[in-house]
């Protein structure tokens, strides 16, 4: 197998925020903008299938990883903003947005006519009331009394990524195998990569991504940006429900579904996601 030189470097935001990302192969630039309890090392090996024809710059977004906090104005403007920062400093006119992070990719390409070419993977946008942001009330209260393992569980409800049998499971039995999931992967940890004790908190702020978003489609009438929609044919129904309806209002749009893939399809093979079935289905696309 080829080794594919990785390096790493920094951005500096509007607001003066760090973010730092992941730089490999050659070609075209292409962005790949994580989604939620995730970092940009979370799509490494999708960048990886797709470094022999661009050169792919994997962030992680502010809050996570090695960039900067979240900062006491977070919100949907301040994810934009660095994006936005990323493709002035790259040069990169090409991005692939994970879930909340293709809501930021919707949003940078209203603002950036300059941004040829997007592949927007299952955005968790609320169209009404697919995806409900009253969840985050109940989850800010249990992290902030610490109680790390039930807020997850909030918010992997809220999410419904998980197996049907997880909504019946009683609370008082999934919290307790969510503490001891949260022991075991502090024992594993990797230097450099955050744990999902760590990026719990930055949960909050994906909630609120979509809570900003909520009933604002028909903004996205606006966007020239060409756009591919994808999403797995075993993703929850608001999820599909939301590329039905950017397909509806995009002006420049394309869908292709993964058949038997979910929300994980773009994650590493250890994160049960399939990146390179992934990259054949966009490679084309961004070319």
């Amino acid at each position: 197998m080829t080794t594919i030189t990785t390096t790493l470097d920094t951005v500096t935001s509007k607001d003066g925020t760090t973010i730092s990302y992941r730089r490999l192969g050659r070609g075209p630039g292409l962005v790949l903008l994580h989604g939620a309890m995730q970092t940009g090392h979370s799509n490494i090996e999708l960048a990886q299938a797709l470094a022999d024809e661009f050169t792919c710059y994997v962030p992680d977004r502010r809050g996570r990883g090695r960039s900067g906090p979240s900062g006491p104005d977070y919100r949907l403007d301040r994810e934009v903003e660095d994006l936005d920062a990323l493709l002035t400093a790259t040069g990169a006119d090409r991005v692939v947005g994970v879930s909340s992070g293709a809501i930021i990719t919707l949003r940078t390409a209203l603002v950036r006519p300059g941004l040829r070419k997007a592949v927007i993977f299952e955005p968790p946008l609320d169209i009404d009331g697919s995806f409900p942001a009253g969840w985050l009330a109940r989850f800010d209260r249990e992290l902030a009394s610490g109680r790390i393992p039930a807020a997850l569980v909030t918010g992997m409800r809220a999410a419904r990524l998980g197996p049907p049998v997880f909504n019946v499971i009683p609370r008082a039995i999934l919290e307790p195998l969510t503490a001891m999931m949260l022991k075991s992967q502090d024992k594993a940890a990797v230097e450099g990569e955050p744990t999902f004790r760590e990026l719990a908190p930055s949960l909050h702020n994906d909630g609120q991504l979509v809570a900003e978003t909520a009933g604002a489609l028909d903004l996205y009438r606006s966007i020239e940006t060409e756009v591919l929609l994808l999403g797995g044919t075993r993703s929850p129904a608001y999820l599909k429900s939301a590329l039905t309806g950017l397909e509806r209002v995009l002006p420049h749009v394309r869908r292709v579904g993964l058949k038997g893939l979910d929300h994980s399809a773009t994650c590493n093979a250890d994160q049960r996601g399939r990146p390179e079935q992934v990259a054949a289905a966009i490679r084309g696309f961004l070319s």
